[in-house]
């Protein structure tokens, strides 16, 4: 039997779009995976409608997407394809959920896809609770099929919601694994331009948490990731260091933020590519201090729940 990884895609299925749920789907550079996952998705028996944004790729994709779809072919009506002008990382995303006309987006990146019926799960559990802005997906990492490490710490959070949500509260979400509220995205204004690509989901979750939504982990949604070998590992590392100390120091309060900065200090390598996200860190000070705003306490707690988790996992290190 084949893996789910391994799988061919079924045919892009014909009928109108979701009426809930649009996948909105990010890739640069990837033209052949971003072919691959766009089948997958319009295979998807939901009939999501999905958005493309093609972060300026000068490798064809947007090309061979029109070409894999043209007018009139089976799925083609649902399939929408943006093409932005430079890369704008995770920022594009702002630009997809806005096109969306449904209540709820499920992200996707082009080396990821969700299996059938996780799209109208997700739908039926945020329709059923408007206190959820996000629901995370379990993450099977292919070819195999195994569990990300990561979804322990999800299954496992620490973090104490409110009474009676659909599963484990969480202080942050995996954008590329997760289903959003639209309403609630946008009313947050989206991922921030200033972090561009690279652990942007705290910033978003914290300010979801201080307007009063929850963001849960639900074990019966689904997600595949097949990582891509075209990836820019230093230039993610970079961003990565720099955009945890620029959220840690807008939104935590002073004792925690130096907490989290101690131990990022500690346990980065210490290499060129660490000094780089430092010093881009320390170049954006003017904008952290007229920015600074601090969590309400029912959000920072969110926050301290996860300290000891974070400092153990091998799921959110700088080393690689």
């Amino acid at each position: 039997m084949a893996e789910a990884g391994d799988a061919a895609p079924a045919e892009p299925l014909a009928g109108p779009p979701h009426a809930r749920v649009t996948v909105v789907l990010i890739t640069w550079q990837r033209r052949d995976e971003a072919l691959l996952a766009v089948r997958r998705l319009l295979a998807l028996p939901e009939r999501p409608r999905v958005v493309v944004l093609d972060n300026g790729s000068t490798d064809g994709t947007a090309e061979a997407l029109r070409a894999q779809h043209p007018a009139g072919s089976a799925g083609a009506d649902r399939l929408d394809l943006v093409v932005l002008p430079e890369n704008q990382g995770a920022v594009a995303r702002n630009t997809g959920v806005a096109t969306a006309s449904t209540p709820y987006v499920a992200f996707c990146d082009d080396d990821t896809w969700w299996d059938p019926g996780s799209l109208d799960r997700a739908a039926d559990v945020l329709d059923a609770d408007p206190r959820v802005a996000v629901l995370t997906a379990r993450i099977l990492v292919e070819p195999g099929a195994v569990e990300d490490d990561i979804v322990v710490e999800l299954r496992e959070s620490p973090v104490r919601g409110a009474p009676g949500l659909p599963g484990p509260a969480l202080g942050s979400f995996l954008a590329g694994a997760s289903v959003v509220r639209r309403d609630a995205f946008l009313a947050v204004g989206g991922f921030s331009r200033r972090l561009w690509l690279g652990g942007e989901e705290e910033l978003m979750a914290a300010d979801l948490a201080a307007a009063g939504w929850e963001l849960c982990y639900l074990e019966d949604l689904t997600i595949h990731h097949q990582a891509s070998v075209l990836r820019e590992s230093d230039l993610r590392r970079r961003h990565g260091i720099r955009n945890t100390l620029w959220f840690t120091w807008l939104r935590r309060p002073v004792p925690a933020a130096l907490r989290r900065t101690r131990f990022l200090l500690r346990t980065v390598p210490r290499d060129r590519t660490t000094a780089l996200g430092l010093a881009d860190a320390v170049r954006g000070l003017p904008w952290l201090v007229r920015e600074r705003r601090v969590l309400p306490p029912h959000a920072e707690a969110r926050f301290r729940a996860l300290e000891a988790s974070q400092e153990a996992s091998r799921s959110r290190v700088y080393d690689r």
